[in-house]
């Protein structure tokens, strides 16, 4: 019988990882599915675990190759694949025992292309938040596209997905050769998609070895690798640049954020090592190169400045200002300079002597990453109106806030309010009832910061959550208000 799923996973010397990634597959709570093992030449256990597996379990198949890599490895798995819908897992990956259930049904309802869902880092036997996936599953959503939800840019791996298995052979969707052979591919299917379920259940654990071979992902600052991912993200932006320039923006600000980090890192070894630099360096621009102007001038301040003195090839610098980034957990602060002309700029290392070292005034500009914390803490009646306590400061800069202006407002009225200051950063204001009448039932606290020239404006939050702080009107009726006396 035709299986419902088929998973996909290449095998190359995991034994010490791979009976626990394929228990975990045998576990879960969907059971009409095939597991298709690719041996890629592995010359440790893994084959005889996987040879046992399959006497276990008619489910597991095993195919064997000589060691071609995990793109081509997952091309013959897909092969031989016979399911109506398709998933991929690394032998020394774990994944929970809901996930294709969930991941499945989610594509039973809603008749999407591929389906996708949290993952997190398992590390000595712990799990923690995938950096990598940070921020992109915290709301599902149901028959979205990356080009509506771009934060999907940042989901760059096949391995927390399922997909239709009439899609990925419609669009004749292929691994290539290579180490980031997932890249490209999760980018194009993304894109290719006409429908996307996102969902918060975590539905991977992505492990971070221990022991046996180091994975290819931890041998990321290694030169060869370097020169993969270079290679991977010149495939992405190409396809972008054909299918969807409009994601381009947000692709080269990903790899600003993550990928060069890697750069950064090897840069760093290899000096603290005396090796040769210069190799490193013409990879260095070739990165550079590949991104556009914009990113480049767009990004954090703190990362303009390392890249600036990466192109410059100030590497002994470029190391001061990443140990500077390494001790300063709380982030770095951002201070105003000038008089009549008033900017705000990363109090950084060599920024007090920048003209000494030529860096331009705008590596160093921070004003638009500068953001208003607004918080309420608490609300009480005092008998003749409402008080409101609550917090005011902008982020990454000590000074109290010069002023600060408070109002609520339904949407269609605005009432101002006279806010009193307390101490550094704390606000209170009152609220009577009796100056919202005709208002809606629900009013939100929006307030407008004033200091040397910046000006920011938001809502009040709810204490530490993220939604904002809503007052609700006590004797609201849909003919009017209705206040106590």
């Amino acid at each position: 019988m035709i299986p419902l799923l088929s998973v996909v996973v290449p095998v190359h010397n995991v034994e010490p990882y791979l009976s626990e990634c394929l228990e975990s597959l045998a576990a879960q709570t969907m059971e009409d599915f095939e597991v298709i093992l690719v041996d890629d030449g592995s010359i440790d256990g893994s084959r005889r675990i996987a040879e046992d597996f399959m006497a276990r379990d008619s489910r597991f198949r095993l195919v064997e190759q000589q060691n071609m890599g995990p793109g081509p490895a997952r091309n013959e798995g897909l092969g031989r694949a016979r399911g109506t819908f398709l998933a991929f897992a690394d032998s020394d990956d774990v994944v929970p025992p809901h996930a294709y259930e969930v991941l499945i049904a989610k594509l039973g309802e809603t008749g999407s292309d591929l389906a996708c869902g949290a993952v997190l880092r398992l590390v000595d036997g712990e799990l923690e938040e995938s950096i990598l996936h940070e921020r992109v599953f915290r709301r599902p959503q149901l028959c979205t596209h990356i080009t509506d939800k771009k934060v999907l840019v940042r989901d760059r791996t096949v391995w927390n997905k399922v997909y239709r298995a009439d899609f990925w052979r419609r669009h004749g969707l292929r691994f290539p050769a290579g180490i980031y052979e997932d890249v490209p591919v999760a980018m194009q299917a993304h894109v290719l998609a006409t429908g996307v379920d996102m969902v918060d259940d975590v539905v991977y654990h992505w492990r971070r070895r221990e022991e046996g071979e180091t994975s290819i992902t931890q041998r990321r600052s290694e030169l060869p690798n370097l020169h993969e991912r270079l290679a991977a993200i010149r495939s992405v932006r190409a396809f972008l640049e054909d299918g969807a320039p409009e994601l381009l923006p947000e692709f080269d600000a990903l790899v600003l954020e993550k990928d060069i980090v890697f750069l950064f890192q090897a840069l760093e070894a290899a000096q603290e090592a005396g090796e040769d630099l210069v190799p490193l360096l013409a990879l260095s621009d070739a990165w550079l190169d590949e991104l556009s102007p914009r990113a480049l001038t767009t990004a954090p301040s703190l990362r303009r400045l390392e890249l600036h003195l990466l192109r410059r090839g100030l590497i002994g610098e470029l190391r001061s200002v990443r140990d500077f980034r390494r001790s300063r957990a709380d982030g770095t602060r951002v201070r105003p300079r000038g008089f009549r002309n008033v900017n705000w700029y990363g109090d950084y290392p060599y920024f007090r002597d920048r003209r000494r070292l030529g860096i331009p005034d705008e590596v160093y500009d921070a004003r638009e990453e500068l953001k208003l914390i607004a918080k309420v803490d608490d609300c009480a009646w005092t008998g003749t109106e409402y008080r409101v306590r609550g917090q005011v400061a902008i982020h990454r800069v000590e000074r109290k806030v010069g002023k600060v202006s408070v109002w609520l407002s339904d949407g269609r009225r605005r009432v101002p309010l006279e806010a009193r200051r307390v101490g550094r950063h704390g606000v209170v204001a009152g609220i009577d009832p009796r100056v919202l009448e005709g208002g809606g039932p629900n009013w939100r606290l929006q307030v407008k910061a004033e200091t040397r020239g910046l000006v920011l404006k938001g809502w009040f939050r709810d204490g530490d959550a993220y939604a904002p702080w809503r007052f609700s009107v006590p004797g609201w009726s849909r003919s009017g208000m209705d206040i106590p006396q």
